[in-house]
């Protein structure tokens, strides 16, 4: 994204979109919940993009970090920012515990990763002491007020969410052109003839692994004060891993943007024009939607954008001529 196209993209998300939508509780509601999907699908993309490694246990870390943060206010007194951060560090410190998985590869890697979550999922229900079991904990402390502006509030959790998902797009940037970055992109190519070059791959997919945890740590710990409850069958849905791999493909996973704008697009065209033509079973559709996706650009929506873009200012160009 080049240099005059970010301060656009930055004016959209902060000044017109929330002047746009601002009094319509519900459309609001329906963006922060896309865009909480989309945080979820840019930390599975940095997995599968840069680690190389498909996941379908990310809502494990989406669960750490949900009542971590939870229990961090409720419990401890702590701020609810600050417990939100320490949430995505104890998110990574838990991806510890899966990188025996990292010995595995292609889909024995990813179910490993999605027994993981329900593990983790049973360890919430069991441990009521903590977690309040499958009763769930009430009245999560909402987010604070900063600066006249009540974060808690619908407008304010849009400013939270949008913050986190533009601050993830800015350090997987910052990733993708680093030495590391560029070596984890190589392996894709060929891992034995990185090891060769002295390339140390598991470490880097640990690394991978651990940073793709904290932001969906950190995704989970906003979406536990925003909605101020919890309970474990919901924390550690594996909807949240599911929806997040379908925004991500359907954007385009190899790109910056692409895992954001695809659950943008199918989050809100599913709940805003396909449950309101198919009420019961409006998922067929965007089953659909996808396979055509799939099949017609399996790079996704963001590169199909980008070519058609290009096709249309050659013809300009040539028609000019």
């Amino acid at each position: 994204m080049n240099k005059l196209k970010i301060p656009a993209v930055l004016v959209l998300a902060y000044l017109v979109l929330p002047l746009a939508v601002n009094g319509n509780d519900y459309v609001v509601s329906l963006i922060v919940a896309a865009l909480t999907i989309g945080g979820i699908a840019l930390a599975w993309s940095m997995l599968g993009n840069l680690g190389g490694m498909v996941s379908f246990g990310h809502a494990a870390f989406f669960g750490i970090g949900s009542y971590a943060s939870a229990l961090l206010t409720i419990k401890a007194g702590w701020p609810v920012l600050v417990s939100m951060l320490f949430a995505g560090l104890v998110a990574a410190a838990s991806s510890i515990a899966t990188m025996p998985a990292l010995r595995l590869r292609g889909p024995y890697f990813a179910l490993s990763i999605l027994a993981y979550a329900e593990i983790f999922r049973i360890i919430a229900t069991e441990w009521k002491g903590l977690t309040g079991g499958a009763a769930g904990i009430l009245s999560i402390p909402r987010l604070p007020e900063i600066m006249g502006i009540d974060l808690g509030g619908k407008i304010g959790g849009y400013f939270v969410v949008v913050t986190l998902v533009i601050a993830m797009v800015g350090i997987y940037a910052v990733i993708r052109r680093s030495p590391q970055g560029l070596a984890l992109k190589a392996m894709h190519d060929s891992e034995d003839a990185t090891r060769v070059v002295g390339v140390n791959a598991t470490m880097l997919k640990a690394l991978m692994l651990v940073v793709s945890a904290f932001f969906a740590g950190l995704m989970g710990a906003f979406n536990a004060h925003y909605i101020n409850f919890l309970e474990p069958d919901y924390a550690f849905s594996g909807s949240w891993t599911t929806l997040a791999i379908v925004a991500a493909i359907f954007g385009g996973y190899r790109t910056l943007w692409g895992p954001l704008i695809g659950a943008l697009v199918v989050y809100l065209v599913d709940q805003l024009v396909f449950k309101a033509i198919l009420p019961q079973g409006h998922q067929i559709i965007l089953g659909a939607l996808l396979g055509a996706m799939v099949l017609f650009s399996p790079t996704g929506l963001t590169p199909l954008i980008a070519k058609l873009t290009r096709l249309q200012r050659k013809e300009t160009a040539n028609a000019a001529h």
